[in-house]
């Protein structure tokens, strides 16, 4: 029944884009920019901290701007997945109890939802990568499969979250908390050779590892040889650990609703 709650899912994905496209209208309503109000403030923010962390760590702006605009943006749309996971099934509680719809539809609506709001924000990158100029079209595509892979990496956490947020309505408040505690211990707003390639807080970092995906090809820096073997054992692990959580859970979510 979990295996075809899945299939089920992919061929209604069509529902999922939708519900997903409500949701930015619905919250953007009655707005002149919409989602872009977010992209404005994100690309203050981009700005104001590559300047100020440039003159305070004496790095180059043209070098610095670059690696903040990428770190803000990606953990933008993997703080958004992880931390509006915990609510997937809950706000869903009303359409649940009324309908027979396949719960993997709300995952599905999480990340679409996500891709839309990055959408926007991904003229920030694109801004400050032309006039950087350092960027190729290599790095450039090696960087978007690398987004794929995170994408498919949170998507589990997002997803795993949310089953046991529909249970113990507390983990959305410790999982935000956590997300805020490794914001700053995750090379977001410094560099990763600040603190040297295997300080701990990069070698036990799940997060790192992902920066270093997307970034590194993008950036044309080097990238960690354990990045990729730890990604793809961390999407396939996490995949089955998230698959087996729901199907011994999938008939009880409703009732914890």
């Amino acid at each position: 029944m979990a295996v075809a709650d899945f299939v089920g899912a992919c061929r209604r994905v069509n529902l999922a884009a939708q519900l997903a496209w409500h949701d930015v209208l619905a919250r953007y309503r009655g707005s002149v920019l919409g989602p872009f109000w977010i992209t404005i403030s994100m690309g203050a923010m981009v700005l104001g901290i590559g300047v100020l962390y440039a003159r305070l760590f004496k790095f180059p702006l043209d070098d610095f701007l670059p690696f903040v605009a990428v770190s803000i943006v990606l953990w933008g749309t993997i703080s958004s997945v992880i931390n509006e996971g915990c609510d997937t099934f809950v706000a869903a509680g009303g359409i649940l109890r009324q309908t027979a719809l396949p719960m993997f539809i709300f995952p599905m609506r999480l990340m679409i939802r996500a891709l839309i709001n990055m959408g926007h924000h991904l003229i920030i990158i694109v801004a400050v990568l032309i006039w950087d100029r350092q960027t190729t079209l290599p790095g450039a595509l090696l960087s978007l499969a690398a987004l794929l892979v995170v994408l498919i990496n949170i998507a589990w956490v997002g997803t795993l979250a949310g089953i046991i947020s529909a249970r113990f309505r507390d983990v959305p408040q410790i999982v935000a908390a956590g997300m805020q505690f490794a914001m700053f211990m995750t090379p977001v707003f410094w560099k990763p050779e600040q603190v040297g390639a295997r300080h701990v807080l990069l070698e036990v970092n799940p997060f790192y590892y992902m920066f270093d995906a997307v970034r590194g090809p993008l950036l044309d820096e080097p990238m960690n040889p354990k990045t990729w073997p730890l990604l793809a054992t961390m999407a396939v692990l996490g995949w089955l650990l998230t698959f087996a959580v729901f199907t011994g859970t999938r008939r009880r979510i409703v009732h914890y609703l």
